[in-house]
């Protein structure tokens, strides 16, 4: 029988509260997850600033920022860049998302988003695109893993909508 104390903690799952955290973020702020009761937080991770995917998706939530607002709801990305790499990121593509710096990595790992990739047959560590719509009582609503990103704002919208009716 295998041993299970050493076994990694379970993913988060909908329904369950979501790990709580607290990141640097662009600007020199800083974001707390249990600060934001009250409101649903979309809490999206992505591999690495100005890339092209994540580009595109830090532009259509930017796009669609003052829909998400109507819904009272508020949108960090993250990812393990560094503050200013993400105020630099803000500026050439004029964002207005906030951007959390999980540069220890701690928070990918909480919510099971760094994970083993495979490119061209190598294999490395890095993060996994995925959403978690945390709802107002800080219970994770809705995951998304392994995003594509045409289309995906829309849907993380649509769920948004279903809660605050």
């Amino acid at each position: 029988m295998p041993d299970t104390k050493d076994a990694t903690p379970s993913l988060p799952q909908e329904g369950m509260l979501a790990p709580d955290f607290t990141l640097a973020t662009d600007s020199q702020g800083q974001f707390t997850l249990s600060e934001q009761t009250g409101q649903s937080v979309v809490v999206y991770f992505y591999p690495k600033d100005d890339t092209p995917g994540c580009t595109k998706e830090a532009i259509a939530f930017t796009e669609n920022a003052a829909e998400f607002e109507k819904h009272n709801a508020v949108i960090i990305g993250i990812s393990p860049d560094t503050p200013l790499k993400h105020d630099k990121f803000k500026a050439k593509h004029g964002l207005n998302v906030t951007l959390g710096a999980d540069i220890e990595k701690e928070v990918c790992q909480a919510y099971g988003v760094w994970v083993e990739k495979n490119m061209y047959g190598k294999k490395y560590m890095g993060v996994e695109r995925s959403t978690f719509l945390v709802d107002k009582e800080g219970k994770i609503a809705k995951i998304w893993r392994k995003v594509r990103v045409p289309g995906h704002v829309e849907k993380v919208l649509e769920e948004l909508q279903g809660l605050s009716q």
